[in-house]
């Protein structure tokens, strides 16, 4: 069976708080959900000693999300 590709989602494209839906199933995922129960964090990608990418997980669907333009978020904090 063949493993699908993980979505990418670019954050500076996002709502100013962040929240978008999944690609697959719609569901909200907010970085302000604590709970855990929309997603969960798989992977944190460094690029020498930034953050470049996250990949996250649908907690619905079990798709992948890639989490992408991290640094212009950082930068309009």
């Amino acid at each position: 069976m063949e493993e699908s590709k993980p979505f990418t989602i670019e954050l500076s494209r996002t709502k100013k708080s962040g929240e978008f839906s999944c690609p697959k199933c719609g569901a909200t995922i907010s970085p302000n959900d604590s709970s855990n129960k929309a997603y969960t964090v798989l992977e944190p990608i460094m690029k020498k000693d930034q953050l470049e990418k996250i990949v996250i997980q649908c907690n619905r669907c079990k798709s992948q999300i890639q989490l992408t333009g991290l640094a212009f978020q950082e930068k309009s904090d």
